[in-house]
């Protein structure tokens, strides 16, 4: 569960390392994101000449969660961190060129297939 003022790692190459959430989008009393939901970013912490500088406001989608998260065949999935894939504008397109670690299938699921296409690891 993603709430305001989360602190998440961004697991592709935009520029992006730390970002903070601010915004769940989906609604005007949604309190919650979870895997594959969208949420609005403020960058903390980013690399030098890169695509994304700090104190950009950006878009991002969830990809990885350390909340337990109930699949429909009645299993869990958790991950060891909580991530996300920066957005480019207002498309559901990655704006880095590669994704790092595990992404789960329900991000597919979702819409994303731009995503899971440059992710080496769909569990």
């Amino acid at each position: 569960m993603i709430q305001d003022q989360t602190m998440l790692n961004v697991a592709d190459n935009s520029g992006a390392k730390i970002v903070q959430c601010f915004k769940v989008l989906g609604g005007s009393k949604r309190r919650y994101a979870q895997l594959g939901d969208i949420i609005v970013v403020a960058v903390k912490k980013a690399d030098t000449r890169k695509e994304v500088k700090k104190h950009d406001k950006t878009r991002a989608v969830i990809v990885r969660q350390k909340k337990a998260y109930r699949r429909k065949d009645g299993s869990y999935i958790r991950f060891d961190d909580n991530a996300v894939v920066i957005l480019d504008g207002n498309t559901k397109n990655p704006r880095g060129s590669r994704i790092f670690g595990p992404i789960p299938k329900e991000i597919k699921e979702a819409g994303y297939s731009a995503i899971t296409n440059l992710a080496r690891e769909i569990i």
